[in-house]
């Protein structure tokens, strides 16, 4: 049987990690290696386990970066795993929310169905619930999401816009700049029966905390940077969004 290896092309973090090769074989049989970054071992995920109020909801989280694994393992400051598995994709439907056909405000949208948002009173409220019903995305009914994770520093970015301080386009630099990474979150059990535990491998807090904290630290810089930013006519916010009738294939 013909076995054809592709390289993933770099990160926009520009970490390259070797062992996230995606294989292929000719009878389109896919195998993405994945990473969870965790306190302990995890052999075999639970299906049905785990926070309703993370980023996309109910899933297993992970990232096709190694080393990035390792630092969030560390966030806590101490010692973690990596915890590498294999998934096979075949017949798999994958929700990618940085393909072309989606836009920062479905991403956002999830965001807003999902975590706990300090939202105020009035055009905040009204932004929120506009935002819902325009650009959200049927995501539960998919397998597999690949898409941003909104930890501390980018779940400022996404309350600053809701709250229409923060303009569209610094909203879209912001979690460019930010570099805190994408993440693949496993959603259903054909998802889980699909996924093969690898190896665990030992990270260190004494190497990785410090990576952690410093790649947050260069996302807060970046970002009061951005927030400093003076508000400017020819930019959108979201009250712009709002009169002017913007949705899903419409005005972005």
């Amino acid at each position: 049987m013909l076995l054809l290896i592709f390289r993933e092309r770099l990160p926009r973090d520009g970490m390259l990690n070797y062992d996230s090769y995606v294989s292929m074989e000719k009878d389109q049989l896919i195998t993405l290696h994945i990473y969870h970054g965790s306190d302990h071992i995890v052999e075999k995920p639970t299906f049905g386990a785990g926070k309703s109020h993370n980023d996309y909801g109910q899933g297993f989280y992970c990232t096709e970066h190694m080393e990035l694994a390792k630092e969030w393992a560390c966030s806590s400051g101490t010692d973690g795993y990596a915890n590498h598995y294999q998934l096979d994709m075949t017949g798999l439907s994958i929700l990618n929310l940085n393909a072309p056909e989606y836009n920062i405000l479905n991403w956002l949208a999830i965001l807003l169905e999902n975590r706990k948002f300090n939202v105020s009173d009035g055009m905040p409220q009204q932004a929120k619930t506009y935002l819902l019903e325009n650009f959200m995305v049927n995501y539960k009914d998919y397998d597999i999401i690949k898409g941003y994770r909104a930890d501390d520093s980018y779940f400022s970015y996404a309350g600053d816009f809701v709250n229409g301080t923060l303009s569209l386009s610094d909203l879209s630099e912001a979690m460019k700049l930010g570099k805190l990474g994408e993440q693949v979150v496993l959603k259903s059990k054909k998802a889980f029966d699909a996924l093969t535990f690898v190896k665990a491998i030992k990270a260190s807090h004494d190497d990785y905390f410090a990576k952690y904290k410093s790649r947050d630290e260069e996302a807060r810089k970046n970002y009061k940077e951005i927030a400093a930013h003076p508000m400017a006519q020819n930019e959108a916010y979201v009250i712009d969004i709002i009169r002017n009738k913007w949705e899903n294939g419409k005005g972005i």
